[in-house]
């Protein structure tokens, strides 16, 4: 799939599009509110072993889960949507039985509880209409008429390909162990590190595995004729790292050149974030016949190696994006879909720091004012407790989330929002098998300031309209400034004739001794609503 638009009109439309669909197609989502069935244990590992026709579009094969009871068992409810057919259902050699009802798999325990459940099925694989936003199997075509098969599940979760606990607060904290066998010459790039190739005649078994942990949706595989460009990549923390580009093979000039630009974003990330999250496995994109998604240490990439020059390197916006996401989405994650922001906004303040790195805080201050045309103030960045996927998903959990830290770097300081910034994308609680939440995100940033954050953070993040500037002439005395609409205040930049001034604004006026009106907050560091 071959797109061009740039970034802003891509989701803008695509997002539209995403609302459209949900129409008139049938849709999955996850998340929400979790099913009491399945408060009753945890899936720690996932073992799928599949075959994948590329003729006919059927995925025939089966997943093994590892299981940790948390209580009594009677039911255990896994989801796998109807397209399929479950054919057994096996632990400890003997057969289970089962109940497939639309995307629920509800297996009777009969008083059991094993480590390991074995689930066996095969069917048409549902196709994605508008991936990845509205996601499934993508089933192309290269340039050269071979098979190019994607995978997007991020709004749908991973029952549109396996047998799973299909809730984002359920984290795999042992990863998952992926081997697909496709018909030769074919390639599959997946998550994690290729143990092993085997191969009979016609087929080629992959067997990916990776030990960290990992969100379904990021459980991964993309077929292609690819060509593979590897290299190793010195991580800050002083580890090598194998740097891994798959794109296809009438592509196979610009792989270098993708290297390049991926290991540009690492090093930026990384000077931001701290040091690449997935080091044991490696560090990776892949060709995919659609835009993009962040699957974790195995990222699609479908923008059409349309780079650009940022001062003196080459910038590719979706590639960094979706690497951004290793930091947080894949390593910090979270178990809501409540807290989408928290993947979604500090990514996308990331890509404003690509800007600000290599093309200095003019670039910098150009890329907050353009994105800051297309917030919306609709839907608060923060959602309810128990938000699913289609609800959580909107323009303003990327815009206005970024546009979040792009105020808590005013409201802290360089210095200490920097340090904060890359101690959050560390802290034991939140990552790996741990996951966090919006309050909790709160308290740990609060706990870099004494000056009060919670006021900002509720109207930031939970309500959808902005604090009011009003100014106010005062005869010859000046001029009264003040946040009419808000019970908290604000250090906010006020220029006048003697220069830049950094004032706590609130509801009660302030009078600014001026000749001429103030200019409030003149580098928009926050997102203000003005009264005459």
């Amino acid at each position: 799939m071959k797109i061009k638009l740039p970034f802003l009109i891509i989701l803008f439309f695509t997002l539209v599009s995403f609302q459209l669909h949900a129409q008139w197609q049938r849709q999955w989502t996850w998340g929400g509110a979790l099913d009491p069935l399945q408060s009753t244990f945890k899936v720690t590992h996932y073992a799928l072993d599949l075959k994948i026709d590329l003729e006919n579009g059927v995925l025939d094969g089966s997943a093994t889960l590892s299981l940790q009871k948390l209580a009594e068992v009677e039911i255990l409810r896994l989801q796998l949507i109807d397209t399929y057919e479950v054919i057994k259902v096996v632990a400890d050699q003997r057969e289970y039985a089962f109940k497939h009802d639309g995307e629920y798999l509800d297996i009777e325990m009969e008083g059991a509880f094993p480590d390991k459940i074995t689930i066996y099925y095969k069917g048409k694989t549902p196709v994605a209409s508008n991936p990845p936003w509205v996601g499934g199997f993508t089933w192309e075509k290269d340039d050269n008429g071979n098979h190019w098969v994607g995978l997007s599940a991020q709004n749908e979760g991973g029952k549109l390909f396996m047998p799973c606990l299909d809730h984002p607060s359920n984290k795999p904290e042992n990863g998952a162990e992926i081997k697909i066998t496709v018909p030769k010459p074919y390639t599959v790039a997946s998550n994690g590190k290729l143990l092993d190739t085997s191969a009979s005649e016609t087929d080629t078994t992959f067997h990916w595995s990776t030990d960290y942990p990992i969100m379904n949706y990021n459980i991964n595989f993309t077929i292609g004729k690819f060509f593979l460009h590897e290299q190793e990549f010195f991580s800050s923390s002083g580890e090598e790292v194998s740097l891994q580009v798959y794109v296809l093979g009438e592509n196979q000039d610009k792989a270098a050149l993708l290297a390049s630009v991926l290991e540009n974003s690492i090093k930026t990330h990384e000077n931001y974030f701290g040091s690449y999250p997935f080091p044991e496995d490696k560090v990776a994109v892949v060709e995919t016949p659609y835009l993009g998604m962040e699957h974790q240490t195995i990222n699609g990439y479908g923008n059409n190696f349309q780079f650009v020059r940022m001062g003196e390197v080459w910038y590719d916006w979706l590639l960094h994006h979706e690497l951004g996401h290793e930091w947080f989405g894949n390593k910090l994650s979270v178990g809501d879909w409540a807290d989408f922001w928290i993947h979604e906004g500090i990514t996308t303040y990331g890509d404003w720091l690509f800007y600000d790195h290599h093309g200095g805080i003019e670039a910098y201050h150009e890329k907050v004012a353009d994105t800051k045309r297309n917030i919306l103030n609709e839907k608060p960045v923060a959602g309810k407790i128990a938000t699913p996927a289609d609800k959580a998903y909107h323009i303003d959990v990327y815009y206005k989330g970024a546009y979040i830290m792009h105020s808590l770097r005013h409201l802290l300081g360089e210095e200490v929002f920097f340090r904060m910034l890359k101690e959050l994308a560390s802290h034991p609680p939140f990552i790996y098998e741990n996951q966090a939440n919006t309050e909790e995100v709160i308290r740990f940033i609060q706990g870099y300031t004494e000056y009060p954050l919670q006021g900002f953070f509720q109207w930031y993040l939970y309500e959808t309209e902005l604090p009011e500037v009003r100014i106010k002439k005062m005869g010859k005395r000046g001029y009264e400034v003040s946040l009419p609409n808000i019970d908290f205040s604000l250090p906010v930049e006020i220029v006048t004739e003697r220069g830049n001034e950094k004032v706590d604004l609130s509801a009660k006026p302030k009078l600014i001794e001026s000749s001429s009106e103030p200019k409030v907050d003149p580098q928009d560091w926050y997102l203000f609503s003005k009264r005459p």
